[in-house]
């Protein structure tokens, strides 16, 4: 089985990481993996450091002709078997070769997030009667993703949890928070890694900390953010100074191998609004770090109020703060969750299920029977 992955994504994130993560389980169930990338494009470099298959072309919109046409004559040159799709434009692309150039190749995609109700030709694409299944991250995304459908095609909806590749735990980022940010080792260390965008609702984050700080007193904390910053940026930074949390809250930007960093922290805290389901919560869990979050998508499918985690209602930043507050004080409470949410990550979060998985969704569209192919050398 030849499997050809099309992403037009031009900058790394949560969505690019489970691509390549996915690529090394489906690798030991002896698939063959190409990415089909943009040259110089973050995928591209991930590729060759990591001596994966891939091939890149020149940056362009994905439904141009030139575009389309280089990646049907290479598709039905290398005699691709099934084409799954990572990105909103990749499907666009796969739709446009399909119909110019007959590709007869199915197609699946991998739908990570929750977004607004599509209209229009973005109706069209998604019902495209070539795409044969539509793997959700989430049961969250998937009962979003069926206003987009028509209901004909619900029946290609399915959803495949996202995976923690355990090798990737290995820390490559010998950075020491404490030492580098000078927080002292009195300090609970609360943290966050999300890039600056709206979903993630980084002002309700900044309200959840003044709330903590400056009305519930509790002020034997630090807190790190970690993100790429953008325009977003610009909204909750400037919250920090009107809300005198300067010497309580560090905002780092970016930071490579930012996974490595999450066992230094005390508690992990999320306040999106939108989310299909994050893979840092996952991380948290990994590396036994205590999570505190909103209800946002597909999150209460990882996380069970009290149970092995703690939950609010999107922007209620006055019951994030009591929450944080509440676990600050408990290690019975941080010792059962950490507990609980790391056994449940390997029982059902892992790279190996995700694989499996997805395998099996292949097979399904290309009629192959389940006994084609073992599992027994499948390793974490």
């Amino acid at each position: 089985m030849k499997v050809l992955h099309l992403s037009g994504a031009t900058s790394w994130g949560g969505n690019e990481q489970q691509l390549v993560d996915a690529i090394f389980g489906l690798e030991k169930l002896n698939i063959t993996n190409i990415i089909y990338c943009f040259i110089n494009s973050p995928l591209e470099n991930y590729a060759i450091k990591h001596h994966l298959i891939y091939k890149s072309v020149s940056k362009s919109k994905l439904f141009t002709y030139k575009y389309t046409k280089e990646l049907s004559r290479y598709a039905k040159k290398n005699k691709i078997s099934i084409i799954h799709l990572h990105t909103s434009d990749s499907v666009t692309a796969f739709v446009v070769a399909d119909l110019l150039f007959n590709l007869k190749i199915p197609a699946i995609f991998s739908k990570k997030g929750i977004s607004t109700k599509k209209k229009g030709l973005s109706i069209y694409k998604y019902n495209y009667k070539n795409i044969k299944k539509i793997i959700c991250v989430s049961n969250a995304v998937k009962q979003s993703f069926k206003t987009t459908l028509s209901s004909k095609n619900h029946h290609k909806l399915t959803v495949v949890y996202d995976g923690i590749k355990i090798e990737r735990a290995e820390n490559k980022n010998d950075i020491n928070l404490r030492e580098k940010f000078k927080i002292p080792k009195n300090k609970i260390i609360i943290g966050n890694i999300a890039n600056h965008t709206r979903a993630k609702d980084l002002i309700t984050f900044v309200k959840t900390i003044n709330d903590l700080v400056n009305k519930n007193n509790c002020k034997d904390i630090h807190v790190i953010q970690i993100g790429k910053e953008g325009k977003y940026s610009e909204r909750f930074i400037p919250l920090i100074k009107e809300y005198s949390l300067e010497k309580y809250i560090t905002i780092t930007g970016f930071m490579d191998n930012a996974m490595d960093l999450l066992s230094q922290l005390d508690i992990y805290l999320m306040t999106s609004e939108r989310e299909g389901l994050p893979i840092t919560i996952y991380e948290a869990f990994l590396k036994k770090i205590p999570v505190v979050s909103t209800k946002a998508g597909g999150i209460p499918e990882a996380i069970t109020h009290n149970k092995n985690g703690l939950l609010s209602e999107i922007k209620d930043y006055k019951s994030l703060a009591n929450n944080l507050k509440l676990l600050i004080n408990n290690q019975n409470l941080q010792n059962q969750f950490i507990n609980k949410s790391y056994n449940l990550l390997f029982k059902k979060f892992t790279i190996k299920q995700l694989a499996i998985n997805t395998f099996e969704i292949y097979k399904e569209v290309l009629n192959e029977k389940k006994d084609n192919y073992s599992f027994n050398n499948y390793y974490l």
